[in-house]
């Protein structure tokens, strides 16, 4: 297990679609443990093989401590109608956030490590970090959700923060 270097925004990796993972091996054993490392170090609750630069489908989260959820090749299967409100950011843009408007409740398809096939029912801040880290598997970067001129703003703040 090793902690490894997040790619920053705007790495234009971070908009490139992954591909789906295809061996359920110790090599991806390694890189999931590998991503809880790193999104621990970060810190965050989520995290993707993109921001690592492995451009594969794989997401671990970690919303309370010790709960550690991975998904190989997720994808949303239904959404509700109803939104909800949430504030969000990345690992990949530290020290911005900005509040998006999401599914209030999803329905997720993906493998375990193993590749045994799962539908897990979500709402709440889960199926937002679901939609969140969805999107960034399919190469959009959460930013590319709010309107130009929030996501101009966000933008500006974050290079000011990078300039220190």
């Amino acid at each position: 297990m090793a902690i490894r270097p997040i790619l920053r925004f705007p790495d234009p990796r971070l908009r490139v679609a992954a591909a789906p993972v295809t061996r359920f091996d110790a090599d991806l054993r390694e890189l999931a443990a590998d991503l809880l490392d790193t999104m621990r170090e970060a810190p965050g609750i989520g995290i993707t093989s993109p921001h690592i630069g492995v451009l594969t489908r794989l997401v671990v989260l970690e919303l309370t401590p010790g709960d550690v959820r991975t998904y190989v090749n997720p994808l949303l299967d239904s959404v509700s109608r109803d939104t909800v409100r949430h504030v969000e950011g990345s690992v990949s843009m530290p020290g911005v956030t900005a509040e998006l408007e999401r599914h209030a409740h999803v329905r997720v398809r993906y493998r375990d490590l193993d590749g045994a096939e799962h539908v897990e029912e979500a709402s709440g801040l889960l199926a937002v970090c679901h939609q969140h880290e969805i999107d960034q598997l399919d190469g959009v970067f959460w930013i590319d959700r709010l309107s130009r001129l929030k996501r101009d703003r966000l933008i500006v703040r974050y290079n000011k923060l990078q300039r220190g």
